[in-house]
């Protein structure tokens, strides 16, 4: 018997820009929403296979995430429980989409996949950026994106309450890593470098 009845999860990187998405969607949830003990809000990062504990005992999963679709900057696309995968693979971005990929092939190999699944995904505008938030295109589409799990939770019977005083922080994260504090205290630009070593990345691209 499964003990968590839903699973959300934001996946991604937070130090490169619009990859962390996933995981500032599920901060701004926990600020602002309440939960049963058998809800499970998580930042996920770019933990992949250590994941499988928490998918397998998951009943119903929500992931929210960026990918890559080839479409416009900020477009969301929903893929429900078969098509999850496949639009997780639609394009590589990092390690963490190949990682989850794994994840849920392994749970259904298992035979103990969560019976719904849904991945609410946004189309990001920049991944090379480190140590940048959110695009403001990509930023705007949280609280769309909140509100598509928050109609997936009604759906499916499963209670939630907003918060009469949202929490300070995220409550996920340690302080200097939620999104305002980590916007504010970014270096400037002659400081920090913006951008990944081109070699590097070209090494990865060929690899």
């Amino acid at each position: 018997m499964k003990n968590t009845e839903l699973l959300v999860l934001g996946i991604g990187n937070i130090l490169w820009a619009d990859e962390g998405f996933g995981v500032r969607c599920v901060e701004v949830l926990n600020a602002e929403y309440e939960f049963d003990a058998n809800v499970t809000i998580m930042d996920g990062g770019t933990q992949g296979l250590y994941l499988l504990p928490y998918i397998e005992d998951a009943r119903r999963l929500i992931v929210f995430d960026a990918v890559d679709y080839g479409m416009t900057p900020g477009e969301m696309v929903v893929a429900t429980d078969d098509d999850v995968p496949r639009f997780m693979g639609a394009k590589k971005m990092s390690l963490h989409q190949t990682g989850f990929q794994e994840v849920i092939m392994s749970a259904a190999l298992l035979d103990k996949l969560p019976e719904s699944l849904v991945l609410i995904g946004v189309q990001p505008e920049q991944l090379e950026d480190y140590g940048g938030s959110l695009r403001d295109v990509v930023k705007a589409q949280i609280q769309p994106a909140l509100d598509i799990a928050l109609q997936w939770m009604t759906r499916w019977g499963v209670p939630y309450r907003k918060r009469e005083v949202p929490l300070s922080s995220g409550g996920l994260n340690t302080a200097v890593l939620e999104m305002a504090a980590y916007e504010a205290g970014r270096p400037s630009e002659e400081e920090a470098c913006r951008f990944g070593d081109d070699r590097v990345l070209v090494g990865m691209a060929r690899g």
